[in-house]
């Protein structure tokens, strides 16, 4: 196919590793010695993603791809079946072999499984390559033996592990004579769903691998001394906001543990718990990687019988941030404008969701997986399930954050409520007045209306709670 060389060019599939460095698959691919075809594929698991997170897939490939033309090569589209899609191009371009970076959770794994073999049968050489993660889910062991079921041992087990080294990005990518056709990613419309939606939430995101380096250039410098603190402060930039990045490989962990290691070497003194974050991505694929149903259903068999509602008017109250609890409502509504959600917002709502409204975790599990920029199969279903009591290394059942409280501990000068929540205000801030813009017109909301009550009592729904898991303990 190429003029400079006789060897049939590398198929590099591009996934959730939409960066040039620290990219071990595309290494290999350029190490052959071979043109390399990139390839960037809309499949039924893309398709499939929710509103938010297939929007910004597309964000992050348009920005790969320009990074690539940057080096004379470029970015092929393609949509349909993974395994027929790549079967066809190895047809086109005589290609003889694939490469891509290894996915941990249930649906790709089994797709991968499926065009490995496949393309194995047909004599092409297919490999998977690590890179999402730091640690291959399978080479941390209790000392039985064993998978890890409680993050703080899984810490103590990896943290001085030799972590791999983040690779340069290779100087040149060859490129072949002759490109294979190729879609038009506008032609997909991959953020056809977000609707209006897409203009509110577009300023606030970090898009590519260079803005991706550079937000965690600026952490390290600027934020990461006082993360103990500053990562509960949900009204102040405290957090490095890089799981956005992270969620489609616009930066590697191993890059983002490098710098980790360095600030802490330096004395830096929230460069441990940083450390731990990322850590906790990696147990959360640990645990997916050995129970794949924690995505699905509950991980602790003897939940299937608690009695959690199903969607209800509650659980539609808490969508819209109109529970009349402010914490919560700022919460959700931090994540129509911005993509994102606070940490300490995440856990408050996961909370109030399963146990002041006694709904599934699965509601607003799959709520998520459709609104967060930053969606992300495992830690997704890892924070749920932890919020609701289901799950591994769960928070207590008796633990039932009150949201008051934790609002005025963690938001005293009210900065965060005031930034997300009009109602009541004169003239409400930029972002509390985008929230209206964001939301789908039905909802018929105007930041002239007034705040609501709260839709449960704390109190209440906090008994109510804790009589339920009660009756659960009693009848085990």
């Amino acid at each position: 196919m190429s003029s400079q060389t006789d060897r049939a060019p590398v198929i590099w599939w591009v996934r959730r590793d939409l960066r040039l460095s620290d990219n071990r698959a595309l290494v290999a691919a350029v190490e052959t010695g071979a043109p390399v075809i990139p390839v960037f594929l809309c499949d039924p698991i893309l398709d499939s993603l929710g509103a938010a997170p297939k929007w910004r897939f597309g964000l992050g490939a348009a920005a790969l791809d320009a990074a690539l033309r940057d080096r004379r090569s470029r970015l092929i589209y393609r949509k349909g079946d993974a395994l027929e899609t790549l079967r066809a191009l190895v047809s086109e371009t005589g290609a003889e072999t694939v490469y891509w970076s290894r996915a941990y959770d249930p649906d790709q794994v089994a797709r991968d499984k499926a065009v490995k073999s496949g393309l194995q049968d047909d004599g092409v050489d297919a490999r998977s390559f690590t890179g999402h993660l730091l640690i291959e889910p399978w080479t941390v062991e209790t000392g039985s033996g064993g998978f890890y079921k409680v993050y703080t041992p899984f810490w103590k087990a990896v943290r001085d592990r030799a972590m791999p080294e983040p690779q340069p990005a290779p100087d040149r990518i060859p490129a072949p004579d002759n490109w294979p056709e190729s879609d038009r990613l506008d032609y997909w419309a991959l953020g056809a769903a977000m609707n209006r939606g897409a203009a509110i939430v577009a300023p606030h995101l970090a898009i590519g691998e260079d803005a991706a380096r550079g937000r965690l250039g600026a952490f390290i410098a600027h934020r990461v001394e006082d993360y103990d603190r500053a990562r509960d402060i949900p009204g102040i930039e405290g957090t490095s906001r890089l799981s956005e990045n992270l969620t489609y490989g616009e930066i590697g962990p191993a890059t983002c543990w490098q710098a980790g290691q360095r600030a802490l070497a330096e004395g830096k003194a929230g460069a441990e718990t940083f450390l731990k974050e990322l850590v906790w991505r990696e147990f959360a694929y640990h645990l997916v990687w050995h129970t794949p149903h924690l995505i699905e259903k509950n991980w602790r068999a003897e939940w299937d019988d608690f009695p959690w509602r199903d969607d209800n008017a509650d659980a539609e109250a808490w969508r819209r941030g109109r529970t009349g609890i402010r914490f919560v409502d700022a919460a959700m509504r931090e994540m129509y404008v911005t993509g994102t959600m606070h940490n300490r917002g995440r856990m408050i709502v996961a909370s109030y969701l399963t146990k002041h409204l006694m709904t599934h975790w699965r509601v607003g599990q799959a709520w998520f997986d459709d609104c967060l920029v930053d969606w992300d199969p495992a830690s997704n279903a890892m924070g749920w399930q932890w919020a609701a009591g289901s799950g591994p290394d769960a928070a207590p059942y008796f633990r039932v954050f009150n949201p008051d409280t934790q609002l005025d501990k963690f938001d005293r000068d009210q900065s965060y409520q005031r930034r997300f929540i009009a109602e009541g205000q004169g003239t409400p801030p930029e972002d509390a007045r985008a929230y209206f813009d964001a939301i789908p017109r039905s909802w018929g909301l105007s930041p002239d209306d007034a705040y609501p009550d709260p839709i449960v009592p704390l109190d209440e729904g906090r008994k109510r709670a804790l009589d339920a898991y009660q009756a659960r303990k009693d009848a085990a």
